[in-house]
């Protein structure tokens, strides 16, 4: 196995580029050389890398490094203009942005769910929207064991989703500072806004059918039924879901609990009589995906409920992003 890989992460100090050079660390991915990549205004600072410090350097300059793998998490925009380039090179590309997740040619991976579908000749890899990562967590067991007739889920997203800048916004209300630059069209502290990302001509919002079409290409189910609303909240641990989920055979709760139990990556966290229950407050800063208040539907005989947390910067983005190139170096570099 090949000791050590160049890697570059591309938007290296934004959120989930600083998230995803930590878990590189925390993972002990062998980087040989880390290449910080990001816009025009970064290029130049300097930037920690354990225990060293790295230049942060333009996107020609990393292209010219030939890194192994990049991670980029730079908007769609750069991915589409630069993904390309940098697979010509023959790097292995890993996107975070939602520029390639429904090109049928691209692979769209949650390592645990539906990693065995990666190729070798992959070179552009996608990585999913963060609330459909920790959402396909519980669909895939429920998927395999019962089959699924159609899902309902209402998302309770946090600021860190936005970025920086909502996440500030967020701060400057609470301090009783609402002057500074708005991210959202309405405050967010003390509130919430049944609106994440922008509104498509179904009056359903971009967020929302991303949850229903790559849930599909993950779960290799075209026709299945989703409908989702997605709400913004005043915090920074994590995404929370309520879903709804109708099955083709009637479930057994305990049967559920250990199905969970048993599929890596989720842990139960279902004893309301001692209040245990899944919280972004306690998900922040953890790389599983959390399931609680396990129970059935009264309304539907074949239906469960239940609520999902993960950290949305970490399993529902660079932790996901960094799965994948373990299993890329698996596949190339042993």
């Amino acid at each position: 196995m090949k000791k050590g890989l160049k890697v570059a992460v591309v938007g290296a100090t934004g959120m989930v580029g600083q998230v995803m050079r930590k878990v590189l660390h925390e993972r002990q991915f062998p980087v040989d050389r880390f290449i910080p990549v990001a816009s025009e205004k970064s290029q130049g600072r300097s930037i920690s890398w354990g225990k060293d410090m790295q230049e942060v350097v333009s996107l020609e300059h990393a292209l010219e490094q030939k890194p192994d793998i990049a991670l980029f998490s730079a908007g769609g925009s750069v991915s589409k203009q630069w993904a390309p380039r940098f697979a010509e090179k023959g790097c292995f590309v890993i996107d975070n942005s939602s520029a390639w997740r429904m090109d049928a040619q691209i692979p769209l991976i949650v390592p645990e769910v539906n990693g065995h579908v990666l190729k070798p000749q992959d070179r552009i890899i996608a990585n999913p929207n963060c609330s459909t990562i920790q959402l396909m967590m519980v669909l895939k067991p429920l998927s395999d064991r019962y089959g699924l007739e159609r899902v309902l889920v209402s998302t309770y997203q946090s600021v860190t989703g936005t970025g920086q800048k909502a996440a500030q916004q967020l701060e400057e209300e609470r301090e009783g500072n609402g002057s500074g630059e708005r991210v959202y069209p309405h405050a967010i502290d003390l509130n919430i806004i049944p609106h994440c990302d922008v509104f498509v001509d179904s009056n359903y919002t971009r967020e929302e059918m991303k949850l229903l079409l790559e849930s599909r290409k993950i779960l290799c189910l075209p026709e299945l039924r989703l409908s989702a609303t997605a709400v913004r909240i005043p915090v920074r641990g994590g995404h929370s879901e309520s879903v709804n989920v109708e099955l083709k055979e009637q479930p057994r709760i305990p049967d559920v609990r250990e199905l969970f139990a048993a599929f890596p990556g989720l842990i139960v966290q279902d004893e309301p009589e001692k209040n245990i229950y899944p919280m972004p407050a306690f998900a922040e800063g953890r790389d599983e995906v959390f399931v609680g208040r396990i129970r059935e539907d009264l309304s539907h005989p074949r239906a469960l409920n239940l609520f999902v947390v993960a950290d949305n910067l970490r399993k529902g983005a660079a932790t996901n992003a960094v799965q994948i190139a373990e299993m890329v170096r698996m596949m190339h570099f042993s």
